[in-house]
């Protein structure tokens, strides 16, 4: 999963490979007898089956005379009476062999949801340590990719010479890094007492992990990198709280002061050695030629056009070379809405917003307590902001396409349902 689900296009080897894997894992936990079903858990199984039938009933054929009053389906009715055919029966989705991609693709959260769904309570508390650690390798790769020691990644279709870690997109490779940060807080705080060297640990990470994201390119990475700061202290502050009571007041503000002066003065430092690509990025950042903001007037009225039943899940890039103006006309393709919560609402209409106001809302519900819960579990928390990021990242990108974010989107889902499940401290630490 780590070197092969970090891409989202459906041609890339390293799908074959997510996938396979992912049902072996499905087909395992089955054979084994492993309960996939345990009570709290019942939320984020419905939403990964509402999430399957989507595209599911998309793909069923309808009528002619059904399929003829669907919102714009003219031009596939004028094509038809040109070439003197008749109507077959059409499924909802525009492009089904792209839907059908898309159906398959849910192999990956759902194994993730199970295999998470069957771990002992205890060691689902290790996720986020689970998480810290993958963001590091990413962040080796992405040292690596810089430094022009690690050539190109067979399984997925990233830029050679681009810190894009294990991804293929430096936005994601940004996100993943901003959720290191949060998990690294996390990893710390479900330990209030001794083991100090993960302080030391999580600090220097976190550091690091931002300087990737300074040299990554990403705009949105910065941004969720500061939010994620935020996260982060909020979840550490009850256990560096209790380290610190008993010290000195001048050493407690003398360490802030000195993670300040670190923090800033390696930004400074990575911006005037020419390395903060995503500051650089921002400076010339030009609304008028963004090819995001200009393409978003004719991504809203493809919305309006097939809404309310929507234009089957991934049709956008077929869809969009029907629709662009001469205008946006270029040498390279629009393969995304890069705004996913616009281009689900395209892809599956009124149930697909439906649906996603469903899920947001349970999380919302489920995961907020944790927070203003003063005894709030680190691993719930962090949960709730690992979400929290995602949703925020997919408003100007589509980072929920590639497997490996399917498969966080899952552990966060476990990690929030779990809130209510009382786990002793000693039990954490057997």
């Amino acid at each position: 999963m780590a070197i092969a689900g970090g891409a989202s296009r459906a041609d890339v080897l390293g799908q074959a490979i997510v996938r396979a894997s992912a049902g072996l894992v499905i087909a395992t936990l089955l054979v084994s007898g492993t309960p996939l079903i345990r009570s709290g858990f019942r939320w984020p199984i419905l939403i990964l089956v509402a999430a399957i039938l989507l595209p599911l009933l998309q793909l069923v054929p309808l009528p002619p005379s059904l399929w003829s009053t669907l919102p714009g389906r003219e031009p596939f009715l004028d094509a038809a009476r040109v070439a003197g055919m008749p109507q077959p029966w059409r499924p909802i989705a525009i492009s089904p062999d792209a839907t059908l991609n898309a159906l398959l693709s849910l192999l990956v959260p759902a194994a993730m949801l199970f295999l998470a769904i069957g771990l002992e309570t205890r060691t689902r508390a290790q996720l986020p340590l689970f998480v810290f650690l993958l963001t590091i390798f990413s962040a080796t790769i992405a040292v690596l990719q810089l430094s022009r020691a690690f050539g190109d990644n067979p399984f997925i279709n990233e830029t050679v010479g681009t810190a894009t870690g294990i991804f293929a997109n430096v936005n994601h490779q940004a996100l993943l890094l901003a959720i290191g940060i949060v998990a690294g807080a996390a990893w710390v705080a479900e330990r209030q007492h001794g083991a100090s060297w993960r302080l030391a640990l999580a600090g220097a990470a976190t550091i690091w992990f931002l300087l990737m994201i300074l040299a990554s390119g990403s705009r949105t990475g910065l941004a969720l990198g500061v939010l994620a700061i935020v996260l982060a202290a909020i979840i550490a502050w009850r256990p560096l709280h209790g380290r610190l009571r008993n010290a000195p007041i001048w050493l407690r503000w003398a360490l802030l002061a000195a993670a300040v002066i670190v923090s800033v003065g390696l930004a400074v430092i990575t911006v005037t050695a020419g390395r903060a690509v995503s500051i650089d990025r921002l400076l010339a950042l030009s609304a008028g030629e963004d090819m995001r903001s200009r393409a978003l007037p004719t991504v809203l009225d493809m919305v309006a056009r097939y809404f309310p039943f929507g234009s089957g899940f991934g049709s956008f890039e077929a869809l969009f070379r029907m629709h662009e103006p001469d205008a946006l006309l270029k040498l390279t393709f629009f393969n995304h809405a890069h705004s996913d919560l616009v281009e689900i609402v395209l892809d599956g209409g009124l149930p697909a917003i439906i649906l996603l106001v469903v899920a947001l809302g349970w999380a919302a519900r489920a995961g907020l307590p944790v927070w203003a819960d003063r005894a709030g579990r680190a691993p719930a928390r962090f949960g709730g902001a690992m979400l929290l990021l995602i949703t925020l990242a997919s408003l100007v990108d589509y980072p929920a396409r590639t497997p490996m974010i399917m498969a966080l989107i899952a552990i966060a889902a476990v990690l929030i349902a779990e809130r209510h499940v009382p786990v002793s401290r000693d039990a954490l630490r057997k």
